[in-house]
């Protein structure tokens, strides 16, 4: 026998004797036969009498052994052909690969004529799952449209933003198919991409675009197998009903055929790397998921809740090193241990609407109207950034221009309220298209279609309502029945049958085409109720008790019982009561008064509109009276929980100016805080609506939040109040800054602007520049980390030598470079009032540093500059040694992460000695090792870590 190097020489050693040699290498890892016996046997290698014989043995390797003494005895040729049907069937032998490279198998000529199928039983199941997926995705049915759309005629990429553990944006996903691919540097170390969104924002279309791309073998993994759960489906099952993990898998997926063996499920334990597990919407599950405190699973054999089954998932206890992707709602957490990745879907980008319209609507003449009129409204922009909002808008233009002469949005569709009577009014009205060729109705009558319709539609909110009365989203036959609906009301588009997510294995299962919408019914049931007490429309709304909430929050033990507290909150967790508040703000609304008399008895609708506004006022001062405020040196602050923003978007709906201004003049302080909020282009309207009101000036911090160009515009009213505008993340463009600066220089009131991290570019500085050049009360401009270069920063200096208030400037993280530098530096020369300035991760080398050190020598106000992340050498540090012993007053001068060496920090260790007025130098991260650090240890001043 010859050594193993020679038996790696392919074309030296036969088939023959490389089945010798590597005879236990293959009993040990060839784990399937099947492929490799009907493929012998198709080939004519083997008869059936060599395939009884093989079958006949008890045990796998033995059979394994059995069919290598089979092949030997034929020859060369078979001996090939079987290392050939390892090399076609890949994976199905994973675990031969290795030792396919190891041997450096080529296939002859001869092999490649032959024909290898395959048979195996893996394999064959990876083939069903990509076909039965793709059928199950390839059409959009998300929000239940009768129509069949392909998702590929209709899908739009949202803005798919990364989140840090803090919840801080580190970029954006360019498409959908990066989601997978490995994180930024961090320490999350868990199993679970976690997915979060607003309500109807589009996260089970995002899922279902991704198992279109793994069906279709199009996105970038090496996964094999696919397994899609909605997380309301665990919730179907009994508090005694047990199932095992092969159970979850095959039972409501795709269940594999031929596999006597269970051979597919011993390979999904072998390898969970191979996996994707898509859970959606788990908003619908946390209050029964506990994903600290429960039993480690980690026996994929053993039976149990399925809740457990996935929380076991979804924390690695089993299948760890599958993908796991999970959905939730904005503001719904999970345990740090068990996030891998997060991101946040943000929602259509102005060109992402243009995109989404194009794709809506073929005729060009719909494209230009409908463009038209979202540009006359910002507010319905805003909330056709949402898509679920987006399409019911669009769906209802297409129905009405179907049946009316004319529809203008903007006329209709003002609040949330709006667009989901509008939704109903299209599911009514579906039997009034007019057949093709007859004439369309000219006239619209709202009132007629809802009091026609109200029968299906009380019975629907009624149903409605009693699911969200026991947190249940999804219906039965029964139910449905005892609600009054027949067969023919199911087909009118509020509801869509989802048996196949029943774990009763009920034929006849649905549920409402999105719980926003039964969230819209079921405060439609609360509005026509006729015989409870009007007081029953505050069901959904208690007192809410801040200390009692913050008692918790600061109590470990009571963390568990923090989610029932906030649930019997008006404006708090969860949303989709929340939604049915809101809902009822707008149907008791001044501006639904006639409609609604159309449906209820007016005595009645008057009692219910004055029982909500008397609550809304009384709840509105306890609300603005428990905020947490301080006071600081730009005066007193409040900072507004996100429940106060439930609260303005509930005041918006009512359309009432009495809750407005009380809740104005409630806000006692002079700056509020809403940054962290997850405000929305479209709450920008309900932000306004109540500033609009106030009579004093106000400082609005609303860093951190997704506001978008559309929301600047809606803001723009309110810019006569600001003293301080802070918009900091909020995904601003240029067409923002035109806004603002429209509006800031013609008040001349802004002392504070905020606009860290957008998308601001040398056209949006030239804008900011002459917001500071105008106004004369503006002291801070934090406008890093934009796409600022030497040609924006040349423009902002120049507006800053001019200004004698400004006192800040951050610019941190732009591409200014050393022309960018220069012109800062002739900007600080004599500059009297700038006293701290970031030009820090710039592009700046030592030229930059060199006219910058020169110029401050000459300047005798700033106190603290930062030159961090940059290119400076210790060709720079004499010249800032010149500038240290000028004294000038310059406090804190930081030089993180440059590139000096012990010779340039020896130039600034000696100036030192000649200052008396830096506090501080910190070197930290520049080219120096410790035992030179140790060199200046007796310079404290000097701060290496």
């Amino acid at each position: 026998m010859r050594g193993q190097d020679t038996m790696m020489e392919k074309d030296v050693v036969p088939c023959l004797h490389l089945l010798t040699f590597y005879r236990e290498v293959l009993v040990s890892k060839v784990r399937s036969i099947q492929c490799i016996l009907d493929n012998l046997l198709a080939s004519g290698f083997f008869c059936p009498e060599d395939v009884e014989i093989v079958l006949r043995t008890l045990t796998k390797p033995d059979q394994v052994r059995k069919i290598l003494e089979f092949i030997q005895c034929k020859g060369e040729e078979a001996c090939e052909f079987f290392i050939y049907i390892l090399y076609k069937v890949g994976d199905a032998y994973i675990d031969l690969q290795p030792w396919l490279n190891e041997i450096n198998y080529k296939p002859s000529d001869h092999m490649k004529e032959l024909t290898v199928v395959n048979t195996d039983p893996i394999s064959r199941y990876c083939e069903k799952l990509r076909q039965e997926i793709g059928q199950d995705s390839c059409f959009i049915m998300s929000y239940g449209q009768k129509e069949e759309t392909r998702l590929e005629d209709l899908y739009t990429d949202t803005l798919i933003e990364l989140l840090n553990d803090s919840n801080e944006s580190i970029g954006f996903l360019e498409r959908l198919d990066q989601l997978l691919e490995d994180c930024p540097p961090s320490d999350l170390q868990g199993e679970t991409i976690f997915v979060t969104g607003d309500a109807g924002v589009g996260k089970s279309t995002f899922l279902q675009k991704l198992q279109n791309l793994w069906s279709k073998k199009q996105l970038k993994t090496d996964a094999i197998f696919f397994f899609k759960f909605r997380c309301r489906m665990f919730t179907t099952f009994k508090e005694t009903d047990q199932i095992s993990l092969r159970d979850l898998l095959f039972k409501y997926n795709c269940y594999p055929d031929q596999d006597p063996d269970n051979e597919v499920f011993d390979y999904i334990v072998r390898f969970p790397e191979k996996v994707i597990f898509t859970f959606d919407g788990y908003d619908e599950v946390q209050d029964n998921v506990d994903l600290i405190n429960v039993p480690e699973m980690v026996s994929p054999e053993e039976k149990a809740h399925s809740l457990l089954l996935l929380i076991s998932l979804l924390c690695g206890k089993l299948l760890k090193g599958s993908i796991k992707v999970l959905t939730a709602r904005s503001g719904v957490e999970i345990q740090r241990k068990v996030i891998r990745k997060k991101v946040a879907l943000r929602g259509f980008s102005p060109t992402h609407l243009k995109t989404y319209i194009n794709l809506h609507f073929k005729e060009q003449e719909h494209r230009d109207l409908v463009s038209v009129q979202l540009d006359a409204s910002p507010h319905l922009s805003g909330l056709c950034t949402i898509p679920l909002f987006c399409w019911i808008v669009f769906k209802s233009f297409r129905h009405l221009h179907a049946i009316h002469d004319s529809f203008v949005l903007p006329e209709i569709c003002v609040t949330l309220t709006d667009i989901f009577l509008l939704l109903s009014e299209v599911f009514l009205s579906h039997s009034a298209i007019p057949a093709p060729g007859l004439l369309r109705r000219r006239s619209r009558c709202t009132f007629e279609t809802f009091k026609a319709g109200l029968r299906p539609l009380a019975a629907f909110a009624k149903l409605a309502l009693q699911g969200m009365e026991r947190d249940a989203f999804i219906c039965h036959q029964d139910e449905i029945t005892a609600c009054g609906l027949t067969e023919e009301d199911l087909l009118l588009g509020f509801l869509r049958p989802v048996s196949d997510y029943d774990a009763r294995g009920s034929p006849a299962t649905f549920e409402f085409l999105h719980i926003t919408l039964q969230s819209f019914l079921a405060a439609f049931a609360l509005v026509l109720d006729d015989k409870d007490e009007p007081n029953s429309i505050l069901k959904f709304f208690t007192e809410c008790s801040r200390k009692q909430e913050s008692l918790c929050l600061s109590c470990v033990t009571c963390k568990g019982r923090l989610s029932k507290i906030r649930e019997k909150k008006p404006f708090a967790s969860n949303e989709h009561l929340h939604f049915i508040n809101l809902f009822m703000c707008g149907l008791l609304s001044k501006d639904h008064k006639s409609l609604m008399e159309n449906v209820v008895s007016p005595m009645l609708l008057k009692k219910k509109r004055a029982l909500l506004k008397s609550y809304l006022s009384t709840s509105v001062k306890s609300h603005l009276r428990g905020l947490p405020h301080y006071d600081s040196a730009d005066g007193r602050k409040i900072h507004a929980l996100p429940n106060f923003l439930w609260m303005l978007r509930c005041i918006f709906e009512t359309g009432s100016k009495d809750i407005a201004k009380i809740t104005a003049q409630g806000i006692a302080a002079n700056f509020i805080r809403l940054a962290y909020c997850n405000v929305h282009s479209s709450d920008c309207a309900a932000l306004n609506f109540v500033f609009q009101h106030r009579e004093k000036l106000l400082g609005l911090d609303m860093d951190n939040n997704n506001i978008g160009d559309y929301g600047i515009k809606q803001l723009k009213p309110s810019f006569c109040k600001l003293t301080a505008v802070k918009l900091s993340v909020n995904h601003l463009s240029d067409s923002s800054i035109e806004v603002l600066a429209e509006g800031l220089c013609k008040h001349k009131l802004v002392e504070s602007l905020g606009l860290y991290n957008n998308h601001i570019t040398d056209a949006g500085a030239k804008l900011v520049a002459q917001i500071i050049e105008e106004c004369p009360k503006l002291r801070i401009v934090k406008i890093g980390l934009n796409k600022i270069t030497s040609v924006g920063a040349k423009y902002l200096a120049s507006a800053i030598q001019k200004s004698t208030s400004i006192f800040e400037v951050g610019m941190w993280g732009n591409c200014i470079g050393d022309e960018g530098a220069e012109v800062f530096a002739e900007a600080l020369r004599h500059h009297p009032s700038l006293t701290n300035l970031s030009l820090s991760a710039n592009g700046i080398t030592s030229r930059g540093g060199k006219s910058l050190a020169e110029a401050l020598k000459e300047n005798s106000s700033l106190r603290i500059f930062w030159l961090v992340q940059n290119q400076l050498t210790d060709d720079v540090t004499p010249h800032l040694a010149d500038l240290i012993k000028a004294n000038t007053g310059l406090t804190h001068l930081w030089l993180i992460s440059n590139q000096f060496t012990v010779d340039g920090i020896r130039h600034l260790a000696e100036a030192l000695c000649h200052n008396t007025a830096l506090k501080e130098i910190c070197v930290k991260g520049n080219q120096l090792s410790e035992e030179e650090e140790e060199e200046f240890a007796t310079e404290k001043r000097l701060q290496f870590h």
